[in-house]
């Protein structure tokens, strides 16, 4: 492709977002019909339908039959708030941080909570070393981090026998990610991310270890009502089996059992990581040896395969936020890219979703795009 041709082909979903996601194939509003609108929560139809969304999501990402999994609101935010401070105070404590939602929970550990924690971090493109961590304290990290682009390789520096608690915030790494059960004992995620459901709810696995922290200690603040998992020393069972602390959408429910039975159907967890695998691949193959893009990810070990983050590396780009935006401006005013543009906080660039509900021949479509609107915003800065 010359510098200044427009590509042929178009992806058919330009929708890129990093959350909320690109909807399953084929979504439609139809694909929601059987809803139960205008019904209570704890109707038997309601009970039913929160069940069930518990029971696929255990099949789906293959949770151990004794793992808790509980669905709770204010999203991934609400959830991992909700681990925080129901379970932080009672060891030492280890924040690991290599990305904007990471420093969050570092602010809310030291700030809110006041707790004298270890804070470990790293600059955005990299991770922090695990083989550094002590485990014997409860340690708090994102598995994949979404504005940064990097993520957790494998579990394998987890020690089995570690002492404290491992908090995992998994938002865009579930479903498209190959998390080690055995080495997480708060895993935590939001539907609108790789399986692109809808705002607004959270989900909260907990391992035993975990469930046994709760009914052993009790933290020194007050629990607001939308964080209380016990109730009289012992952990509220209802809440893992459907019986959502507040009310929940039914409709974004109905959502996420279409998505989890979508999952299912195209053939579960190995299929979603080899979608998402084949969209960062597409974007990886077309990079390698351009001098003027790059992937943020220092390690290419520990690149993200969900929210992949590109940064411009041509040294004619005198203002890189101001050009990174112009890019993102252009693609999506051919609409091709929507919502491609890097986070707020991240290094100047381009994030470009590659989740699993996301088509790898429109991933293969954009990067064409991305080429033209570079050249197209460097003749327009000489």
């Amino acid at each position: 492709m010359s510098e200044y041709e427009t590509p042929a082909a178009r992806p058919a979903n330009p929708r890129f977002s990093s959350g909320p996601c690109a909807k399953i194939p084929g979504f439609t509003l139809e694909m929601l019909a059987d809803a139960p609108l205008g019904r209570s929560h704890r109707a038997a139809v309601g009970k039913a339908k929160l069940k069930e969304a518990i029971e696929l999501t255990r099949e789906v990402l293959r949770v151990p039959a004794d793992y808790r999994i509980g669905i709770v609101p204010g999203s991934d935010t609400g959830a991992v708030e909700m681990a925080l401070w129901s379970l932080l105070g009672a060891r030492p404590v280890e924040m690991l941080a290599w990305e904007s939602f990471g420093e969050g929970w570092v602010t809310d550990v030291v700030k809110q909570l006041k707790l004298d924690a270890r804070v470990r971090k790293s600059a955005y493109g990299e991770i922090v070393d695990f083989a550094e961590v002590d485990f014997s304290a409860d340690v708090v990290f994102t598995w994949n981090g979404t504005t940064s682009g990097v993520r957790v390789p494998n579990g394998d520096a987890i020690p089995a026998d570690r002492a404290g608690l491992t908090i995992c915030d998994a938002t865009s790494a579930a479903f498209a990610m190959d998390l080690p059960w055995d080495k997480l004992d708060v895993v935590t995620f939001s539907w609108q991310k790789v399986l692109g459901g809808e705002g607004g709810h959270g989900v909260l696995i907990l391992s035993p270890r975990a469930v046994e922290r709760l009914e052993s200690y009790t933290p020194a603040w007050p629990l607001p009502k939308v964080f209380r998992l016990t109730a009289k020393g012992k952990i509220n069972e209802g809440i893992f089996v459907g019986e959502t602390i507040n009310t929940p959408s039914m409709l974004a429910v109905e959502d996420y059992l279409v998505a989890l039975k979508w999952a299912k159907a195209i053939g579960g967890l190995p299929a979603l990581i080899a979608r998402s695998n084949a969209n960062a691949r597409a974007i990886a193959d077309y990079i390698r040896g351009k001098d003027w893009i790059s992937n943020l990810a220092v390690d290419p070990a520990t690149a993200s395969t969900t929210s992949v983050c590109l940064k411009f590396t041509d040294p004619r780009i005198a203002d890189g936020a101001g050009f990174a935006k112009a890019v993102a401006k252009r693609l999506e005013k051919a609409g091709v890219a929507l919502d491609a543009g890097a986070y707020r906080d991240a290094p100047p660039g381009l994030r470009i979703w590659c989740g699993s509900t996301v088509e790898t021949a429109d991933v293969a479509a954009l990067m064409p795009w991305v080429e033209w609107a570079f050249n197209a915003e460097i003749a327009a800065q000489a």
